[in-house]
């Protein structure tokens, strides 16, 4: 007999997914997936002048918003064909690989852990000497010593004295799907505790190339509005730049010694979370970092792979490819709006139509429904490194090779490279390319010096707009995975704007042809050993990172809930 389960909201930040599973013998059978908010940014944003929409566009979210500013601007430029000056480039780079080195620290300690991390057994019965032990063993950081871990024991045992556990309030504590050591429990609480620090740092950087985080404020159609004058302390001086500098060698060393160490561990020790959370095996991403004023040469490549047929990999070279721009469509069979239609973005319409009926053929999301060729596609992390990996990208390929070999000095399962596509594997990836995004945006530093250095110091090319219809897409590998924002403009004024974000790709409901959408086919035979507790339905979400103010388009008050269950 089946049991039927509702988590909603299932995020830890920026809510609106609502999860409904079936589950016959300790699995998930059938899942959907059903974003609970309307957006509408592409109503707001009808009939105003371009060279202000990244401005509203970044207030999509709250927390993915240079992406959508840096999006909405190359969308822009786009439909021009502009170029932009390469120091605007190397500063708006250095930006977003700011904005995911945060992103990603931020998903993996404080959004997901507590998934895989027992905080009570890391407060009541772990041994902070054997925990430094360990943790010595394993990685050089400075800050594993014996009073680190145990002033986060102490800490934690306070939280729970106290009965005010705040973050920790909800977990899923003593769960039977916990596994790991007390120690090991301990040490990832306390670079949880020590991630906040050096989000924090990074995020200096989105701040003084930006101006402000998040809605950064520095962006421009054309360019970035930070002027470099090297005798003004008003703008960006050499003092700025090293400063900024520094910080990235700070978080480097936090990246390469507790980031991938850690993430290699719990992988180690929970293998069998390698084999669950499987997609369709089809995958897209975007090249990232332009290192040329007409956007032909990056630092990151991406394309389009399938499982299985690597050789047949197609990247994605350039801003004005027609490859990506002329395949991605979205359907509004099963989404709250008016039609029954599949389109491309320059085409589409938002025009919301909510119904209360329960139809499970029918409309149950605000979220459309993406597809690449036709086909669903999985974006984010994984998608990246499976396409550095098959573009011979020698960053990825260094670092995939290096977590591997980690992951199987520590656990008792030797692993490859195909273990990426799955639930824990989506951790591994992310922390992989968070080592490239590091190097790269070193990369851009070391660019940006030596170009000034030369005398150049343009940041701006100024938008002329022409009479008639011009269309274009901005692209960006986002920490989520593949961001697109479509525009068509007419006579210098915005007649049509889509966002197709990686919420979208991986957080729809069924497609065109009834199949699955991403969440709901990587759920169906996941393990749920407590109906009541479903944290195996967290970790395969959540490892994902789902940030839906970026994909919804309500809740329904009138929908029966079989069961209602809470989440930290």
């Amino acid at each position: 007999m089946s049991e039927q389960i509702v988590i909603d909201p299932i995020t830890r930040i920026e809510g609106h997914l609502r999860i409904e599973c079936e589950i016959e013998e300790g699995q998930v059978v059938n899942a959907r997936s059903i974003g609970t908010m309307w957006r509408g940014i592409e109503t707001v944003l009808k009939g105003r002048d371009p060279r202000e929409a990244w401005l509203i566009a970044q207030r999509i979210c709250g927390v993915c918003t240079t992406v959508h500013a840096m999006a909405s601007v190359r969308a822009v430029e786009n439909a021009l064909n502009m170029e932009v000056p390469v120091n605007a480039q190397y500063i708006r780079n250095m930006i977003v690989g700011a904005h995911c080195l945060a992103d990603n620290i931020i998903h993996f300690y404080i959004l997901s852990a507590v998934d895989w991390v027992d905080i009570a057994s890391a407060a009541m019965k772990a041994d902070p000497r054997k925990a430094a032990g360990l943790a010595q063993q394993l990685s050089p950081w400075k800050d594993n010593s014996y009073q680190d871990f145990k002033l986060t024991q102490d800490k934690l045992k306070g939280l729970i004295e106290s009965g005010q556990l705040g973050p920790f309030s909800s977990g899923y504590w003593g769960h039977p799907a916990m596994q790991l050591e007390p120690e090991v429990n301990l040490i990832a609480a306390t670079h949880y505790f020590q991630a906040l620090e050096y989000q924090r740092k990074i995020n200096k950087v989105v701040t003084i190339l930006g101006s402000k985080t998040p809605h950064i404020q520095n962006l421009a159609v054309g360019g970035v509005a930070n002027p470099i004058n090297l005798d003004s302390p008003a703008t960006l001086t050499m003092e700025r730049l090293f400063y900024i500098k520094t910080l990235m060698d700070e978080v480097r060393n936090f990246i390469h010694q507790v980031y991938m160490v850690d993430v290699a561990a719990i992988a180690a020790m929970y293998p069998e979370w390698c084999s669950y959370g499987k997609g369709n095996g089809t995958y897209l991403s975007v090249m990232e970092m332009p290192m040329d004023d007409k956007g032909t040469m990056f630092a990151m490549p991406g394309g389009y792979l399938k499982l299985g047929e690597e050789d047949d990999f197609r990247r994605i070279s350039t801003f004005h490819d027609p490859f990506f721009s002329d395949n991605v469509k979205e359907s509004v069979k099963h989404s709250f709006y008016a039609g029954d239609w599949t389109r491309h973005p320059y085409v589409e319409e938002t025009n919301p139509e909510f119904s209360v009926k329960k139809d499970p053929q029918g409309k149950y999301s605000w979220v459309k429904s993406p597809s690449f060729l036709n086909e669903p596609a999985e974006v984010g992390p994984v998608a990246s490194v499976l396409a550095m990996n098959a573009a011979r990208h020698k960053p990825a390929l260094q670092y995939t090779r290096w977590m591997l070999d980690q992951i199987n000095s520590i656990g008792s399962t030797r692993h490859e490279i195909d273990i990426l596509p799955s639930t824990m594997g989506r951790h591994i990836a992310r922390s992989i390319r968070a080592a490239v995004v590091h190097d790269a945006m070193t990369q851009q530093w070391d660019a940006l010096i030596n170009n000034i250095n030369s005398g150049d110091y343009t940041t701006f090319n100024e938008p002329h707009f022409p009479e008639g219809e011009a269309k274009g897409v901005g692209m960006h590998e986002a920490p989520r995975g593949t961001l697109s924002h479509w525009i068509v403009i007419e006579n210098g004024i915005i007649r049509n704007y889509q966002a197709v974000v990686p919420s979208t790709w991986l957080a729809g409901p069924m497609g065109t042809n009834d199949e699955p959408g991403y969440y709901e086919r990587c759920l169906i035979g996941n393990p749920i050993a407590d109906p009541e507790k479903p944290l195996e339905v967290l970790r395969t979400i959540h490892s994902f990172d789902p940030c839906m103010a970026c994909a919804v388009h309500m809740l329904d008050p009138q929908g029966k809930e079989f069961s209602t269950v809470k989440v930290l």
